[in-house]
């Protein structure tokens, strides 16, 4: 079904609403130099991780609607801000001793401490833009360095000359009492040591082009503002950025509201409009910290992609972007087997329904097809019940299970094996917990073994639980290749029993059977594990717990 603009203007995902922002900002022009710029920015101080990637990630998202929306040619940047200068050696590099003697110096003239790129910042942009690429994203790298040095940005920066005493009223009133009597929105990289100063200006010739200041040993030094000979501040320096490229769109994170509003003022007096902007909400780690590139908590982006499909990872990111939620190694299941469930249903939705679903925004309106006939979670449990040290394990259930599946029909699910074979070993192998059956939980165990070794067993279970429920309607045959039919036979132990909340008896099988505090559909998980094997499964907890 194709999706018109109609619909797409009246869609309430996110992405549109965004994009209709930018729409309206351009009051029915074509943007005088030919496209709408997108742009996202990229601080190379530490190793990329995936909050990073979620801004480009979001941000394309953003540009795919908007080109729903209308036929104005688009263009992303993602900007590296690698002339900064070095102000803090991340904890999680090598060499720490080392960087400690380039701290100053911008970002480009930074040794590489893995030692194969020209500089450390070089290193971290080749990360960035090698995993950019692996996700297919159409965007175009830009190095701060690059643009000052070549001067793509000396006419902005002359206007900033010009203009310089309205962007320091602008700042001044933000700032500390003593960072306010030195400030200037000019950092000069010092011709004697290559460090990126943070100086006053002493003096201005805007004929010239040029600033005077005082180096660190009180020599007076006069240098152009152009040709990379300095570099601007923060906040002036975005601002500088959106007014010299005319970006559109540009979000950024809660943490840096104020900055956008400072920034936005500062464009608006170098004679530039402020992009649309969105302030989305900060990534935490486990703890609950909010996630930073200089203490590498929370996730890279390599450690997600060892554990489950990038999917998964652009399904985390269209998730509620003003809402904060914890980036740790545990959302990663529940990603892969949702958007496997978004993905599942996307075929049959109609145009309404497919520009709100998350598949869309990530696919665009030609997504794939799923073939996880087995949800992730439930191949972690069968990882975790064959003590699983390769796919090839798994794979012996999945196709009992699922003859017409194999690793070559279904490549995703032989993917998803591979990756929860690593889940399991690195994280749930390690906090696997069994205990002991109560009284009534080893009855309840001893009963759901028994039937599922006599379905004529189980269905007098089944009867007996229907009559305390006041139905007593006789019960069918039952298909024990069947989830459903299996669910109900685990349904009727518990309920027989006595288990009141019945989710404490699905608690008692998860901890008893499978060592953990929560796991799969219990109907399902016997149905790819085999009913034979689960039944002996639940024979050897017993007979362990007795022993022990």
């Amino acid at each position: 079904m194709s999706l018109s603009r109609d619909e797409a203007q009246q869609s309430k995902a996110w992405p549109f609403e965004e994009a209709r922002r930018v729409l309206k900002r351009l009051k029915g022009k074509d943007p005088e130099k030919g496209y709408v710029l997108f742009q996202t920015g990229y601080g190379p101080s530490g190793l990329p991780h995936l909050g990073t990637f979620g801004e480009v990630a979001r941000t394309t998202m953003v540009r795919r609607a908007f080109e729903v929306l209308c036929d104005i040619p688009t263009k992303l940047i993602c900007f590296s801000d690698d002339m900064d200068g070095f102000r803090k050696v991340p904890t999680n590099v090598p060499m720490q001793e080392e960087l400690l003697q380039d701290l100053n110096l911008p970002l480009t003239k930074v040794r590489d401490p893995f030692g194969c790129h020209e500089g450390f910042a070089q290193h971290n942009n080749a990360r960035l833009c090698e995993f950019l690429d692996g996700f297919g994203f159409e965007y175009e790298f830009a190095s701060s360095t690059d643009y000052y040095t070549g001067g793509k940005f000396d006419e902005a920066l002359m206007t900033a000359l010009e203009r310089f005493d309205k962007i320091q009223e602008i700042m001044l009133p933000t700032l500390g009492e003593e960072r306010r009597a030195t400030y200037s929105c000019f950092l000069p990289v010092s011709p004697k040591t290559g460090h990126v100063l943070q100086v006053p200006t002493l003096e201005r010739n805007v004929a010239k082009g040029t600033i005077v200041y005082e180096e660190p040993d009180g020599e007076r030094i006069e240098v152009p503002v152009t040709g990379g000979n300095v570099k601007m501040q923060w906040k002036p320096d975005w601002a500088m950025r959106w007014a010299a490229l005319g970006v559109d769109y540009e979000m950024s994170g809660k943490d840096l509201i104020d900055s956008v509003v400072q920034s936005g003022k500062i464009c608006r007096a170098l004679g530039a409009p402020a992009p649309e902007s969105l302030s989305y909400e900060l990534f935490n780690d486990e703890l609950g910290q909010k996630i930073s590139k200089s203490k590498g908590n929370g996730l890279s982006m390599e450690e997600w992609l060892t554990y489950a499909a990038p999917e998964s990872l652009s399904y985390f990111m269209y998730q509620k972007p003003k809402t904060a939620k914890r980036l740790y190694f545990d959302v990663i299941p529940k990603m892969v087997d949702e958007y496997h469930q978004q993905l599942r249903g996307y075929e049959d939705q109609d145009a309404t329904q497919k520009l709100a679903n998350p598949i869309f925004h990530i696919h665009g309106e030609t997504a794939p097809k799923s073939d996880m006939v087995v949800p992730f979670s439930m191949l972690l449990n069968l990882a975790a019940v064959a003590n699983a040290e390769g796919k090839e394990q798994l794979w012996g259930f999945i196709q009992r299970y699922a003859p017409e599946a194999s690793a070559e029909t279904h490549p995703d699910l032989d993917a998803a094996a591979v990756y929860a074979v690593a889940y399991y070993n690195d994280f749930v192998k390690p906090e696997k917990t069994y205990r002991a059956p109560t009284d009534q939980e080893r009855a309840a165990l001893a009963d759901m073994a028994a039937a599922l070794r006599d379905p004529a067993l189980a269905r007098q279970m089944i009867e007996t639980k229907n009559a305390a429920m006041g139905k007593d309607d006789p019960v069918a045959e039952l298909d024990y290749t069947s989830a459903e039919d299996l669910q109900s036979i685990v349904f009727a132990v518990g309920k027989n029993h006595g288990f009141d909340p019945l989710r404490d008896w699905f608690g008692a099988i998860y901890e008893v059977l499978l060592g953990a505090t929560q796991g799969p559909r219990f109907g399902g998980f016997i149905a790819l594990y085999g009913v034979d094997e689960t039944a002996n499964l639940i024979d050897e907890a017993l007979e362990g717990a007795l022993i022990n």
